[in-house]
């Protein structure tokens, strides 16, 4: 199986519904849509914001995905998409000087994932060095998750962003600290 196959089978896969689908695509193409952004932006705070909305809004979007297209392309257009309506967006808020709030939806959490489980068996105290790590809103998400046992909604309504950009960004945070964690290891 070549990787154009492997693609396509992951992609149908997240279409499913499978979490460990998107986390792939995730894996896959993050830096890809990152690097995109950081040229664009040229900041690392916007770069990563549009980057978890960017796949938030892909994975929600998922069903509409046409393979006639290349899966980065796509990103990339959801990408680029994003960072516009946030340039639209801030000029508009400097002339009316007041944001919308949006409304939360609840949603079932997903099942405990690999990360999930290898997060669950650290020491206490190693954890929370570990986590000390990361950046504060990931550490945020974390905190929020496993030490306030909140739902995705409840975090949602808590840092008052989208549902599906907390998913993301506790995807990206339990994969970044399964990796520090599993250096610390070796």
């Amino acid at each position: 199986m070549n990787n154009t196959d492997k693609l396509e089978e992951t992609i149908l896969k997240a279409k499913q519904g499978n979490q460990i689908a998107f986390s792939r695509l995730l894996d896959m193409f993050w830096n890809d849509v990152y690097g995109f952004q950081l040229k664009r932006t040229e900041n690392e705070n916007d770069s990563e914001d549009i980057t978890i909305q960017t796949f938030s809004k892909a994975f929600d979007k998922i069903h509409t995905y046409n393979d006639a297209y290349v899966f980065k392309t796509w990103l990339i257009t959801i990408s680029k998409n994003i960072h516009i309506d946030l340039v639209r967006k801030r000029k508009k808020s400097l002339l009316d000087s007041h944001s919308n709030t949006e409304a939360i939806t609840s949603a079932l959490d997903a099942t405990p994932s690999m990360e999930d489980q290898l997060i669950q068996e650290q020491n206490l105290a190693d954890l929370l060095r570990d986590i000390k790590k990361l950046k504060p809103h990931y550490q945020a998400v974390i905190n929020l998750r496993y030490f306030n046992e909140l739902s995705y909604a409840d975090i949602a309504t808590q840092l008052n962003e989208p549902i599906n950009s907390v998913k993301v960004k506790l995807l990206r945070a339990k994969k970044l600290l399964s990796e520090i964690i599993e250096a610390r290891k070796k």
